[in-house]
């Protein structure tokens, strides 16, 4: 047994685990927030994608004791009270999602993109092939990712307009 001690959602928490845990299973089993999904076991869905120390990273993929000391925020972290993240807002607006089980993940995955690429200076202008090459990581079976894209461009819009409100 291992003590792992990270920031979740901004809360210190702390949580004694063997030593073969995944981060995904502390999120979930131990911590109780389920919006992290396990979809395939074998990093190839991305419905586990959490933000570590401010980049996207899967969940099912990293031991917990990896993540010791790090920061982690989940799909249940990104919204300030009851307003949404614009990208949360824009999957809604756009019709984004169908069954919501790859959603937290492709939102989590979406903001690391646009966040990238604001940080790269193209003023989070994006194309719609970088958006469908980037989410190649995280599949939906329900969609044909035509409104998932546009709600990821609407949000890069929105993000953009956030941070320069900020």
């Amino acid at each position: 047994m291992s003590t792992v001690k990270l920031t979740v959602n901004g809360k210190a928490v702390s949580v004694d685990v063997e030593d073969r845990t995944l981060l995904v299973h502390v999120l979930r089993d131990h911590l109780n927030l389920t919006g992290t999904h396990v979809g395939c076991d074998t990093s190839q869905c991305g419905a586990c994608v959490v933000h570590m120390d401010g980049k996207a990273v899967k969940s099912c993929t990293m031991l917990a004791g990896q993540a010791d000391g790090s920061s982690v925020t989940t799909i249940e972290g990104i919204a300030k009270g009851d307003e949404l993240h614009p990208m949360q807002a824009a999957f809604r607006d756009n019709h984004g999602l169908q069954c919501g089980y790859c959603t937290p993940g492709m939102i989590m995955s979406a903001i690391d993109i646009v966040q990238r690429h604001h940080s790269q200076g193209s003023g989070g202008q994006l194309d719609e092939a970088t958006v469908r090459q980037e989410l190649e990581g995280n599949i939906c079976r329900c969609t044909g990712y035509h409104n998932i894209v546009k709600a990821v461009l609407d949000a890069a819009g929105r993000m953009k307009v956030a941070q320069a409100a900020e």
